[in-house]
């Protein structure tokens, strides 16, 4: 089980604090010993080579860890990018299926120009979050008393579907096919389900819009190349299917509780960049190399002051401390993930 966020915080800063505390007091117990004469800081010197050899070991340490976790990491994207392509891909061919169903002639007379021409800038998403009083255009619209039988909102759903940007407000004069869809375009689609007003208005509900929604008014030959759209989706879900408002209606649903759901948790995979255990790690590891390396070899060779190496030792003596408390924690859960 996942340990509670609040749980992990405290596991992250109660070592931190500690070996913030012992830092401070090596720095004034150190310091107070090198106000009493050069002897102490001839001291201080001879140590130079035990920071120098211990901050080596944990760096070495450490870049090993991350160079075998950024393979581990390439192998899972390399895993979770071939499954987000083919999910991607079947997102663009949906779209596909959407634009030719838009531009069809099953909508009733002057649907299209109500929704483009008197409501021109309206988003699905707009619509759909009326009650945050961003759109006055929304208000308006959930007012009107049009003729298209509800239908309005269904062809609002599948404009929402053509757009590449949550900006974009108006239909694409051309359909685009993005490499990766935005996050956030993709988190709106799936919060609003996107895609199942085809299971509502063709499936659930279909005896009260069949007067409204003609389905065969779509071209012959677009119906073919929906069915072959549809068949790259999942050739096992469609593999029998007939252009029809059942097929429309399974579509629809397969879309928006199979697919959407799938692409927005690989891509947030994706978009959450470098885990926080590697930044720590990459942390540690500069710590390391500028005051348990770089600063005592400065010292040596430059002959700068004893207040480096005072400095130095707090800060090696106090990560490695830091290191000791919470590495059981850090494997615990590393075994828990993997």
């Amino acid at each position: 089980m996942k340990r509670p966020p609040l749980l992990q915080q405290i596991a992250f800063v109660i070592p931190l604090v500690l070996s913030g505390i012992l830092a401070i007091t090596i720095f004034f117990l150190l310091w107070l010993r090198l106000r009493e004469g050069q002897d102490f800081a001839d001291v201080l010197g001879q140590g130079v080579g035990i920071v120098v050899g211990i901050s080596a070991a944990m760096s070495g340490i450490i870049l090993v860890y991350m160079m075998l976790s950024a393979t581990g990491m390439r192998k899972d994207n390399l895993s979770t990018n071939s499954v987000l392509g083919k999910l991607t891909q079947k997102m663009h061919n949906f779209r596909s299926i959407v634009e030719l169903l838009m531009n069809s002639k099953m909508w009733m007379p002057g649907l299209k120009e109500y929704i483009d021409d008197e409501f021109e800038g309206l988003s699905f998403f707009d619509v759909k979050e009326f009650y945050k009083g961003r759109s006055k255009l929304a208000i308006e619209f959930l007012q009107e008393n049009s003729p298209y039988q509800d239908t309005e909102n269904l062809y609002l759903e599948l404009k929402s579907l053509l757009s590449t940007s949550l900006k974009e407000k108006n239909r694409p004069e051309s359909l685009s096919y993005p490499t990766l869809y935005p996050n956030e375009l993709v988190k709106k689609w799936l919060e609003h389900k996107c895609g199942s007003g085809l299971w509502y208005f063709f499936g659930y509900k279909y005896g009260s819009f069949k007067e409204a929604l003609d389905f065969n008014a779509v071209y012959e030959r677009h119906q073919d190349k929906i069915m072959t759209l549809a068949n790259s989706i999942d050739s096992e879900a469609f593999e029998d299917s007939s252009f029809n408002e059942v097929f429309l209606s399974k579509l629809g649903e397969h879309m928006s509780n199979e697919v959407l759901p799938k692409l927005f948790q690989l891509q947030s995979q994706v978009s959450t960049g470098l885990p926080r255990t590697v930044t720590l790690l990459y942390a540690m590891l500069m710590t390391f190399l500028l005051f348990g390396i770089m600063t005592p070899m400065a010292f040596l060779l430059l002959g700068l002051p004893a207040i480096l190496l005072v400095i130095s030792y707090s800060v090696v003596f106090a990560l490695v401390f830091f290191i000791c408390l919470s590495i059981y924690p850090f494997l615990r859960q590393e075994i828990k993930v993997s």
